[in-house]
């Protein structure tokens, strides 16, 4: 006769250990309906992203915090997990601004509320921005436009600017998708598609074509809040990409209203020219 051999179960602590060490796996503390969905890309950040979680998820009862963790070697993404965060996790870099479309698509919440994994902002400074897509706004920008009072204007500031004029909205003066904290409400994501929001100045010219209603919701400085990153032979790659993402938004709006975009050529008269 054969001996039966009762195998012990393991025990709950043990469990949990095991899955918390799978960060892909662990989605702790997100609310299974959440009304508010925190978007926050992160790349090497494990200094910052346990704060940053904490803060995002006092914005609302009903959260999920979604962490897009790309390229990191930190272990970013073992302690987004560890703070209940949900974590979607690439071996390489995705890009500038990529992170903002992957959380997006996977997004369950009617507020898609977009922030950073190297910024610690309270959560009563991002909580306007969700109360004004409640009120009413499709889109609620950082009201804040950059320093504008020096003798240069800082390349992307000015680019931020112009794109506004250009699309008429000149009372935004330099707030931009570009920046965080931004809100949006669902209905801006499904008339604009999360593939455009790794293009930010791109997704906010064509929300204001289609008619989206975008307001400047809260002012959050970010400028003072930025880490400086080091410069490889004193060029800036991300400002490259930045005025290079505006000059394509100021495409798509010379092909929405012609070459001057709507505006007249004032008092010329280029048929006297020879």
């Amino acid at each position: 006769m054969k001996r039966r051999v009762k195998r012990s179960r393991p025990s709950r602590r043990s469990s949990v250990r095991r899955v918390s060490r799978s960060h892909k796996a662990l989605y702790t503390g997100n609310h299974p309906e959440p009304l508010v969905s925190v978007i926050i890309p992160a790349m090497n950040e494990a200094g910052t992203i346990a704060a940053a979680i904490a803060e995002a998820r006092k914005v609302h009862s009903r959260c999920e915090v979604i962490v897009v963790v790309n390229g990191s070697s930190d272990g970013t993404a073992e302690i987004a997990a560890s703070c209940g965060g949900r974590v979607i996790s690439y071996v390489e870099p995705l890009g500038h601004d990529v992170g903002r479309s992957v959380g997006a698509e996977s997004a369950k919440g009617d507020i898609l509320l977009f922030t950073d994994g190297d910024l610690v902002i309270p959560a009563s400074q991002l909580r306007p921005f969700m109360a004004a897509v409640k009120g009413g706004a499709d889109i609620a920008l950082n009201d804040y436009s950059g320093p504008v009072h020096r003798s240069r204007p800082h390349p992307v500031v000015l680019s931020k600017h112009a794109l506004n004029i250009l699309l008429r909205r000149p009372d935004l003066k330099g707030c931009s998708m570009t920046a965080v904290p931004h809100a949006l409400s669902r209905r801006a994501l499904d008339t604009l598609g999360s593939g455009i929001l790794s293009s930010p100045p791109v997704a906010q010219a064509k929300a204001i074509l289609e008619g989206l209603k975008i307001e400047a919701a809260h002012k959050v400085p970010v400028g003072r809040m930025n880490v400086i990153r080091p410069k490889a032979d004193g060029t800036d790659p991300l400002q490259q990409i930045i005025v290079a993402d505006h000059l394509r938004a100021i495409s798509l709006v010379l092909e929405s209203g012609g070459e001057r975009a709507g505006f007249s050529d004032g008092t010329r008269r280029r048929e006297m020219v020879r």
